[in-house]
């Protein structure tokens, strides 16, 4: 061994004569032995390892288990690898004064180096394999390199060595890590007990690894694997095979579980609260709360981003330093000191040498990138936590929010939705950004200084100029902040509208008003985009200030500098110059940074206040205890403060019997349903639920089982909405399927019972979504049902098939209380209890024989009623055999057409699979070309000119720089080599290059500004543009298109697409073009200073390529399924709260929670794996950069000492290369933005090339007679419609005569034509052959605006818009009051609007939410009355309303309506029967005269 070690010992080496250990050379050599005894040690083991992990199934087998003090070894590993860097780099430096080579200087420190990778290596297969007992070789190691590092420093101490030189401190360095790491090592084994001990302590893996579920693996991977996202490797890749979906990244670890840090947060609220009572109002005790539950992990986010901050610095020095040694004349640096034999030189000589500095620049790179993207990591995964546990807290506090809240518009879905997606994102982003508001104020000062130390009082002036300016970009952001707020409140206001006309298309083709509401959003779309022009001014401003400020401040510096330092030591050189211009890069950031971070930290304080003022509204009392009886006593109920709603309310519910509730439409029969529930605020009263079975009184209550009077549905499909979590039991299930007579309904559907309904059951009709509401009522074993108008939207087939089977049968049989809230007062007879309701009290109570002795006019207009439609009945048998009359949303035409495309579809699955994955791959290029068409062809050149001509002028004015400094030190070398220090003719004239330098700063100044306009005016244009074609093509598109894209898919172009196209398209597309030219500006001055650095940039231009190729794909489908996942967190919450009362009454509120959890860890895991992947590419784009960066300072160090390159283009491709990490960063992370934007523009505009509806006719409007249809005469001829060209026939053939003001009536199953014999008079259909002629005229001649303008017509569903109650009657302002009020007083409404404040100028919300059902349907009735037309259509108009009130409609039409054709469309002929012609459509769609029956 000793012969081995010394054969590379050189002749030169010293005499031995004083002993070995006093021989350098030896001690050197003495330093192999424990590199050599760990390398063949471990290789045999380590082979084994390797071959052993590659028969590992399991991914998490690879990270199983970590060691005591894990992360301290991976980190003294890290700095001993750095040490012995440093020890290397100073045995080749001081190896450079000898005349002959000394290998021993250096080769045992890169056999060190190699140790020490094999020991972490070696370590971390005992970890993953769990087998400590091989420590025994570290063990081992660490000790014999302790003593012979510690033998080494003794020694050179005895000779005299100190710490002037390098070499002696970085052994004494070597010794100390050593030792630590032993520390290490023997702490392990204490600790676990292995090796000797006879009972080593058993761990075991953490629980996430045993769940093979958990795919998010970073807390559990080694630092090295943390630090680099070397995990993520096979996620990416295999993004590249196969789309990422929620399977794909499976579940969240414990720790970042919503659940847990909910927890987390409850416990710091619950510290807060025991301090001292909390305030309804004020928001400091939620930060108190906020920092307890997550702040550590922030100060930990706060440190690595000072380290990082700290290590950046070390760019410009580097730079400085390289330019510095290059620029001066010699070279070298003082000779070393020669003891031992050896040489020593000192830490200054050492970082003297230019290539020293290369390699600590690359490294100080790799290290300060790790340390920033460990604190982006740190700060972003706590914000996501913290958003987790902030929306669960809001859930939960919604499942106690007081009802009136809500139903009032003190606190809506919208409100809350927007603090669940919004509020909490501006809390999670403040985190984000809350390391910058610590690391900001030390990067300034460590800025200034150096700044200061380079440039003297210049600096100070330059940073004097960013701080004047500061305020005005503090300004420009301020008002982009204040116009965005006001771009989102005209947004709000245009998706409200446009919703609206969504929701009611149908009405508004109907009436020809889709001009008006299209002008309505239009005019809101013309306010949004004048803000949205102040919008894109000052996001131009600001784009513009930061390019600008720079160039400006930098012109000052040098001016300055040059006028005080010229002819001096301070003049300007290129180390001067680029050093100080890198420093100014980092200094110029944080104060970019700061209104970002203020503005954060603006919006967290108000969100916070609303958080406070959410988490501070009214609760309700829940309780749970089981309920058999309700007692209501001297009850006064109310939903607001004002007057009471409910007053003197006396009710009993008697136990296991049928209470009914009836009266006239708005007089409190809901409210009295919800103030039993306990959802209305109570001013005085009790309410008592009693048990009868053990005579005790309880004011709490248990499940409930209740079915509202509008139905609430899951976005589930039929089967769940029914079961509604109960225990599948399949005879109870086919038993109330059968009562509620679904099971036709579900045959018609594609998957049946597993179809899912969508949001709202936006694929059901109004029956089949009642119906399904009262079997989940029906199929829960509840002691109580409350059932409030089940009857309102079915046939009088289905309420008697309900009636018989499913209440007085099922629920009967079972003893369960029942209140039933109707209109049916035909059921009155089976009551055992009746409560009647007027004006918000209780009229009467008892039995039917109680209160015919007690109110004996009532019951007489009861009986009258009731007779009425018993005679009905009767009449009915003879009209229509007795079946089930349903609405099948589809079409057996279209099940038809789906079942014979089934099998081309499955057969084209796999081809469609290889396709898409094919395209994912591909940027979509088609959807660019869209976009800049849209653009115009005047703003496309100037916004690519403008782009190209700025940033060569940024690049000129960098050369004319590096120009400039070096003629400075030419200058200088020529007026030493004359020496003429003194006069005139040798001192160096500035004002020339000063005078271009300004010029070419100006010009730059003005191009950025140009720039900075063009694209932000593009994308302006771009979305007036596409959003005016947009909202054109869907006003005009025919009903088929909304009748088969679901709504939500439609308002998403207004909406989310819209938005991306307004406001991120144009700021993206900026950056991907500013850092595309940026990098392809650095890489060519990099090459044209040195031409090498070509070489190295092929293997680095491939490594980019596949990084950003498989990152893209990965990102995007990140980038959708967090979008895809968020909308089910949403939807979830805005289900809730419109379904509160049903949740609360049912008492699932723990299930709703539980599926809360659910959806927010989907969106967290997403949001985890997004950041993940980033943070993936950003460490490998800045690694290839710090390679750059060494690549191109090696090179030109070279170059410059060889061929004499000029120092300032050696600054200035440093400069450059210290950038390209930045730029490679946002090229890719923009590009792949964009792709995702784009798929935006793709949407919409595959929604702009629908084929509208045909507008146009034969005849001109002024060719259409005045007066026109006169006399109501509807002639049908043989007529044949379809719904779309690809569809059958739903009318074949008919023909038909209506005289001119005679009322009809049509009758049919349901699905057997009779809408869609209305829809035809109006050519909404397909029209296949046959005429329609009225008053004389075929109306396929007239426009299509003149035609429906002429009609008016009254739909089952009652849609209200928001506005005034005379826009919702009058919308084209052609009525007189006088014409409004004789409508409203027709629809019986004139006392309900007189009572409103303001009257017809009284404001209805949303959808008409401020009025009842039937109220609702009267002011629908109103609105057709005020047309005046003289043929009107009714579509099953009075289903909605009391019977009471329907048969005085009746008489009203039966005179108002005298002279006038009036068609009624009814699913049976109780409605019709006071008609003259009664017509019976067929099930196949053909029309025969089936009855003329007298007028009553």
């Amino acid at each position: 061994m000793i012969g081995l070690l010394h054969s590379y010992i050189p002749i030169t080496a010293a005499p031995v004569d004083n002993g070995l250990l006093n021989n350098g050379c030896f001690l050197d050599a003495l330093g192999l032995v424990p590199h050599v005894f760990l390398l063949f040690s471990t290789f045999p083991i380590l082979f084994i390892g390797w071959g052993s992990q590659s028969s590992k199934v399991h991914i998490h087998h690879s990270t199983w288990l970590h060691f005591p003090g894990h992360n301290l070894r991976w980190l003294l590993t890290v700095v001993l690898l750095f040490v012995l860097v440093c020890e290397i780099a100073e045995g080749i430096v001081s190896d450079g004064f000898n005349q002959s080579r000394h290998l021993h200087l250096y080769m045992p420190a890169g056999l060190g180096m190699l140790a020490a990778i094999t020991s972490i290596v070696y370590y971390h297969n005992i970890e993953t394999s769990n087998f400590p007992k091989l420590l025994i070789a570290l063990l081992i190691y660490w000790t014999l390199a302790f003593i012979t590092k510690t033998i080494k420093f003794v020694k050179y101490d005895d000779h005299g060595i100190g710490l002037m030189q390098l070499r002696f401190c970085i052994t004494g360095l070597l010794a100390l890590l050593y030792g630590l790491l032993l520390g290490v090592e023997v702490n392990v084994i204490l600790r676990r007990r292995y090796m000797w001990f006879p009972c080593p302590t058993e761990v075991k893996p953490p629980d996430d690894l045993q769940d093979l579920g958990v795919r998010f693996l970073q807390p559990f991977v080694n630092l090295l694997s943390k630090s680099t996202y070397w995990w993520m490797n096979t996620f990416i890749t295999s993004a590249h095979k196969r789309p990422i979906d929620l399977k794909t990244i499976g579940k969240l670890p414990i720790s970042m579980r919503a659940l847990t840090n909910f927890q987390r947060l409850r416990k710091a609220f619950d510290a807060q609260a025991e301090k001292g009572p909390v305030p309804l109002k004020g928001s400091r005790w939620i930060w108190l709360a906020l920092r307890q539950a997550f702040g550590r992990p922030l100060v930990l986010s706060i440190t690595f981003r000072f380290i990082a901050d700290l290590l950046g610095f070390a760019g410009p020095l580097c730079i400085s330093g390289i330019v510095h040694h290059i620029s001066s004349d010699n070279h070298s640096a003082l000779p070393p000191v020669k003891l031992l034999g050896v040489h020593f030189i000192s830490s200054e000589a050492f970082l003297a040498n230019a290539y020293v500095l290369a390699v600590l620049l690359f490294l100080a790179l790799l290290l300060q990138r790790t340390f920033l993207q460990a604190s982006y990591y740190v700060a972003i995964e706590t914000g996501i936590k913290l958003r987790a546990a902030i929306q669960t807290k809001i859930y939960h506090k919604i499942m106690r929010l007081c009802t009136s809240n809500m139903s009032m518009g003190d606190m809506t879905t919208a409100q809350i939705c927007s603090l669940v997606a919004r509020d909490t994102n501006h809390l999670m982003w403040f985190f984000f950004l809350c390391p910058n508001l610590w690391a900001m104020p030390v990067q300034i000062v460590m800025g200034v200084l150096l700044l200061y130390s380079l440039l003297g009082v210049s600096a100070l002036i330059g940073a004097t100029v960013i701080v004047i300016l500061a305020p005005l970009q503090y300004f420009v952001a301020t008002r982009l902040s204040r116009a965005q707020k006001s771009t989102l409140e005209y947004t709000s206001e245009r998706l409200k509208k446009t919703n609206e006309l969504l929701r009611g298309i149908k009405l508004l083709k109907l009436y020809a008003w889709e001009h008006i509401f299209r002008s309505s959003v239009e005019e809101t779309r013309r306010q949004e985009l004048r803000n949205l022009r102040t919008f894109a001014l000052y996001t131009s401003l600001s784009i513009f200030m930061n390019a600008a400020i720079p160039i400006a401040a930098v012109l000052t510096i040098f001016a300055v500098h040059v006028h005080v330092h010229s002819g001096t030591d301070f003049d300007l050189s290129p180390a001067v110059a680029f050093g100080s211009l890198s420093l100014f890069h980092i200094l110029v950031t944080p104060l970019f940074l700061l209104s970002s971070v203020l503005h954060s930290t603006v919006k967290a304080l108000v969100s916070v206040q609303k958080l406070s003022e959410f988490l501070g509204s009214t609760e309700i009392e829940i309780d749970q205890d089981p309920v058999v009886q309700t007692t209501i006593v001297n009850g006064y109920f109310t939903w607001t403060q004002g007057c009471p709603t409910l007053s003197n309310i006396d009710i009993k519910v008697p136990f296991g019997q049928l209470t009914m509730i009836v009266g006239q439409v708005g007089c409190g029969k809901s409210s009295l349903l919800l103030a039993a529930l306990g959802e209305m605020q109570k001013i005085s009263g009790n309410i008592t639920w009693n048990n009868i079975l053990t005579a005790c009184v309880f004011r709490k209550r248990g499940s409930v089982a209740y079915a509202s009077q509008r139905p609430w549905l899951l976005n589930a499909t039929v089967e769940e909405n029914i079961l509604f979590d109960m225990a599948p039991n399949e005879k109870r299930y086919k038993e109330v399927i059968e009562v509620c007579q679904l099971q036709p309904d579900i045959d018609t559907l594609p998957q049946g019972d597993q179809t899912v309904i969508g949001e709202r059951g936006i694929i059901l009709s109004g029956g089949q979504r009642q119906r399904i509401c009262v079997a989940r009522a029906l199929y829960q074993h509840t002691n109580v049902v409350f059932l409030d108008d089940p009857f309102s939207a079915l046939d009088i087939h289905l309420s008697d098939h309900l009636m018989r089977e499913g209440i007085l049968k099922l629920l009967r049989q079972e003893k369960r209380t029942v209140v039933l809230v109707t209109h049916k007062l035909q059921y009155l007879p089976h009551a055992d209890w009746i409560i009647a309701m007027r004006d918000g009290t209780v009229q009467t109570q008892g039995t039917l024989k109680d209160i015919q002795c007690a109110e004996p006019e009532l019951f007489e207009q009861w009986r009258t009623l009731m007779n009425r439609q018993d005679k009905v009945k009767k009449k009915k048998k003879n009209l229509f055999e007795r079946k089930s009359f349903r609405r099948p949303m589809y079409s057996t035409d279209t099940l038809a057409t789906e079942d014979e495309d089934e099998d081309s579809t499955t057969s084209t699955d796999e081809d469609s699979l290889r396709a898409e994955l094919r395209h994912r791959t591909t940027i979509p290029w088609s959807s660019f070309a869209t976009y800049l068409r849209a653009a115009g062809l005047l703003l496309l050149p100037l916004l690519v000119l403008s782009q190209l001509t700025k940033h060569s002028l940024m690049v000129a004015i960098d050369f004319w720089l590096a120009h400039w400094t070096s003629r400075v030190i030419a200058a200088q070398i020529e007026s030493a080599e004359r020496n003429c220090t003194g006069t005139k003719d040798c001192e160096f004239s500035h004002s020339s290059y000063l005078q271009v330098f300004c010029g070419l700063c100006a010009l730059g100044i003005v191009l950025c500004l140009v720039t900075s306009l063009a694209v932000e005016w593009t994308g302006l244009r771009v979305s007036r543009e596409l959003h005016c074609s947009l909202l054109r093509t869907i006003v005009l598109a025919p009903m088929r298109l909304f009748e088969t894209t679901p709504l939500g898919n439609i308002l998403n172009r207004f909406s989310a697409d819209t938005n991306t196209i307004d406001q991120h398209i144009p700021v993206t597309l900026e950056c991907l073009s500013r850092s595309t030219l940026l990098c392809v500006s650095a890489v060519g001055v990099i090459s044209y200073v040195t031409p090498l650095f070509l070489f190295a940039l092929l293997p680095l231009a491939v490594a980019c390529y596949f990084i950003q190729k498989y990152f893209r794909v990965a990102s995007r489908d990140l980038q959708q399924l967090e979008d895809s996942t968020e909308m089910p967190l949403l939807s979830h919450y805005s289900q809730t709260i419109e379904g509160l009362t049903t949740i609360r009454a049912f008492r699932h509120e723990q299930r709703f929670k539980k599926k809360l959890l659910e959806h927010t860890d989907a969106n967290n895991i997403s949001s985890l794996f997004l950041m993940a992947a980033n943070r993936w590419l950003e460490v490998r784009m800045e690694y290839i950069g710090a390679f750059v960066v060494l690549i191109a300072a090696v090179a030109s160090i070279s170059n410059a000492l060889c061929s004499q390159l000029s120092a300032g283009l050696v600054g200035l491709g440093l400069t450059y290369a210290l950038m390209v990490s930045n730029y490679l960063n946002w090229i890719v992370r923009n590009l792949a933005d964009m792709e995702v934007h784009l798929g935006c523009v793709k949407r919409v505009s595959s929604l702009i090339h629908t084929q509208p509806e045909s507008y146009d006719g034969l005849m001109t409007p002024a060719q259409v007679p005045a007066g026109w249809p006169k006399y109501g005469e509807i002639q049908i001829k043989n007529l044949s419609v379809r719904y779309d060209s690809s569809l059958k026939p739903v009318l074949r053939h008919v023909s038909a005569h209506i005289r001119p003001g005679q009322k009809v009536g049509i009758c049919g199953r349901t699905g057997s034509g009779k809408s869609s014999f209305s829809l035809a008079l109006f050519r909404m259909l397909d029209t296949i052959e046959g005429n329609r002629i009225i008053d004389g005229i075929d109306i396929a001649k007239l426009p299509l605006q003149t035609l429906r303008s002429k009609f008016s017509i009254i739909l089952q569903d009652p849609i209200l818009f928001s506005g005034t109650i005379r826009f919702n009657l009058d919308p084209e302002r052609k009525a007189t009051d006088q014409m409004l009020w004789e409508a409203l007083e027709i629809a019986q409404l004139m006392p309900v609007v007189k009572a409103l404040p303001g009257g017809l100028d009284a404001m209805v919300t949303e959808g008409g939410e401020n009025f009842s059902q039937g109220q609702r349907q009267l002011f629908c009735l109103a609105r057709a009355f005020v047309r005046k037309s003289s043929i009107l259509i009714m579509d099953e108009a009075t289903a909605s309303i009391d019977m009471a009130t329907e048969s005085i409609l009746q008489k009203v039409v039966m005179t108002a309506f005298a002279d006038r054709t009036v068609v009624t469309i009814a699913v049976s002929p109780c409605t019709s029967l006071n008609y003259c012609t009664l017509y019976k459509t067929t099930q196949q769609g053909s029309s025969t005269l089936a009855l003329k029956l007298t007028c009553e």
